[in-house]
C-alpha cells in the first residue's frame, strides 16, 4: 500500500505537486515536509525484512505462508514477530499458493465395463413380495473416514 505522500512523489513528473496533493487530500506543505524527513528506522527495517520474506517465499516455491516464513526467518536468525511478517506479506501481496480443494470421487464412470441392465424400467409396483429389490448407497464423511449407509427395499 502506497501512502498518499509517496504517490504525490511518484506522480510529480506527470502532474503539478499542488494538483496531485489536492486530489489525494494531502497538503503541499505536508508533502514537502515528508520529502525532507529522513527514512525511519522502522521503514528501513521493514525493507530489509521484506527482502528476506520475499527470498524465503521464493525459495519455497511460493508455498510458504506467514507461519512458515516466520519460522524460516527465525532459523536464519532474522527473527521478527509473526504479526509483523503477516503485515508485510499482506501489504505487499505475498501469499502462499493454496492447494485446490480435492473433490472426493465415490464413483468412477470412466471405464469400458458394461452398465448393469435396467430391469425395473420405472415399474416400481411388484406383483408379489420379494420380487423387486432396490438399493441406494450414501457416503457420509466423518472425522475418522467415511460412513457408508445402505438402504434397501
Amino acid at each position: 500500500m502506497v501512502s498518499p505522500t509517496a504517490r504525490c512523489s511518484s506522480e510529480r513528473t506527470h502532474y503539478p505537486v499542488r494538483l496531485t496533493c489536492a486530489v489525494l487530500g494531502v497538503s503541499a506543505a505536508g508533502y514537502y515536509a515528508w520529502r525532507e524527513r529522513p527514512v525511519s528506522a522502522r521503514a528501513t527495517s521493514n525493507s530489509a525484512r521484506l527482502a528476506a520474506v520475499r527470498q524465503v517465499h521464493q525459495d519455497s516455491g511460493g508455498r510458504y505462508g506467514s507461519p512458515r516464513v516466520h519460522a524460516a526467518l527465525r532459523v536464519q536468525g532474522r527473527g521478527a514477530s509473526r504479526g509483523r511478517i503477516e503485515r508485510l506479506m499482506h501489504r505487499h501481496g505475498i501469499r502462499a499458493i493454496m492447494a485446490s480443494p480435492r473433490r472426493v470421487r465415490t464413483t468412477d464412470s470412466r471405464h469400458g465395463l458394461p452398465i448393469a441392465p435396467n430391469l425395473i424400467e420405472r415399474r416400481f409396483a411388484a406383483a408379489a413380495p420379494n420380487r423387486i429389490w432396490l438399493a441406494d448407497i450414501t457416503y457420509i464423511p466423518t472425522a475418522e473416514g467415511w460412513l457408508c449407509g445402505f438402504h434397501g427395499s
